[in-house]
């Protein structure tokens, strides 16, 4: 009832400022919250070791780059979807295409899915994996939500029964920008017509060294940073059915980002404390954040044990004080986050990573929200 007052609200203001109809729709479309789909499809053959690599690693950093991002007032949220394709161990008549997420805001879930990769020699079929993408995903109708495909590879991209002509022509009918990443030499990625597909899908046409080592920079906060995140690691309340296994889940993503390097820690550290890292679905402090709970309904066998002895109250009073402790947390972990960003902003050019997946996707994400209105 509340939501059908408003538009009858919206449509009648219309009407008497002498807005056309369409209009009024469009004024309605905007109300919703806008998301950036991004949907990674990742050479998994052989020779693609060190992309997978890149990915693990530079997935925080991509993520706490688009925290930042803005539609006039609002700020989107951020789904990432997941795809592998050129892999032999993947059913030859799905193409050698695997869809491994579905679009998801779970960073923990996107982060798990990236470790699972395994390489292995196959086919590679752009644009059978394109299209794939665009027929299972839900890229929703919203036009004001910011779509992209990146599609990383470095066999020829004329490979396979689909042409990657008809399946971005397919992408553009959905509103997807269509990016390719040859894991190459630029020269040899034009001829393989990685750089046509980028022009046909409207995007950017990049190359990296994807067995370059990565250059992590090292700054005065991160130290800080990591005491820190185990601090807030300890305001997390599991709950539900699944409550358990995805605080594991975030432990475990924990331990990973910390067999890759230290700096990789840091930056996860700083994506868990910004606005896009919700787990509203197992924690009670996000959960209670998002809606209100009735704590005499909590199935209390399904709690961490120092909290299944307690009446709802006694929880409840918990909850409030984890909230409380985990905000001060995060306040604490973003102004050391702001300026390590600065510091590195600083230093950058002693550093250069023009050629490394985390710079290049983040670049070309910039340059196209630009045109849909967002900004950062």
């Amino acid at each position: 009832m509340k939501t059908m007052l408003i538009k009858g609200t919206t449509i009648a203001l219309a009407l008497f400022m002498n807005i056309g109809f369409a209009n009024t729709t469009e004024n309605i479309s905007n109300l919703k919250k806008q998301t950036i789909k991004v949907a990674l499809l990742l050479d998994t053959s052989n020779s693609m070791d060190g992309l997978i690599n890149q990915a693990k690693a530079q997935l925080w950093e991509i993520v706490n780059e688009l925290s930042y991002a803005r539609y006039g007032m609002r700020k989107p949220g951020l789904e990432i979807a997941l795809y592998e394709y050129g892999n032999s161990s993947v059913s030859s008549k799905e193409g050698y295409i695997r869809q491994v997420l579905q679009f998801s805001s779970d960073l923990d879930e996107i982060s798990k899915k990236l470790f699972s990769l395994k390489t292995n020699g196959g086919n590679e079929f752009c644009g059978q994996v394109i299209q794939t993408s665009l027929d299972e995903l839900d890229w929703g109708t919203n036009k004001n939500d910011f779509r992209l495909i990146f599609i990383a590879g470095n066999e020829p991209f004329t490979q396979g029964k689909v042409n990657y002509q008809d399946a971005i022509t397919n992408a553009q009918e959905k509103d997807v920008v269509v990016n390719t990443i040859f894991c190459g030499s630029y020269r040899q990625g034009v001829s393989g017509m990685w750089k046509d597909g980028a022009i046909t899908g409207g995007g950017e046409y990049m190359t990296i060294n994807h067995n370059k080592k990565i250059v992590h920079i090292i700054t005065p906060y991160d130290a800080e940073i990591i005491i820190l995140n185990k601090k807030l690691n300890g305001t997390y309340i599991y709950y539900g059915n699944k409550g358990a296994s995805k605080f594991k889940v975030q432990y475990d993503q924990d331990i990973n980002a910390g067999t890759l390097n230290e700096v990789v820690v840091v930056k996860r550290a700083i994506s868990k404390s910004s606005r896009l890292y919700n787990n509203s679905s197992w924690d009670l402090v996000d959960a209670d954040k998002k809606k209100p709970i009735d704590y005499t309904k909590i199935e209390k066998k399904k709690l961490p044990k120092y909290l299944q002895n307690k009446s709802a109250k006694e929880i409840q009073k918990y909850v409030d004080k984890q909230a409380k402790k985990r905000k001060e947390i995060q306040n604490k972990i973003k102004e050391l986050g702001k300026k390590r960003r600065k510091h590195i902003a600083e230093n950058q050019k002693k550093n250069s990573k023009k050629n490394e997946l985390e710079s290049v996707l983040i670049k070309a994400i910039k340059k196209q929200a630009a045109r849909k209105n967002y900004n950062w």
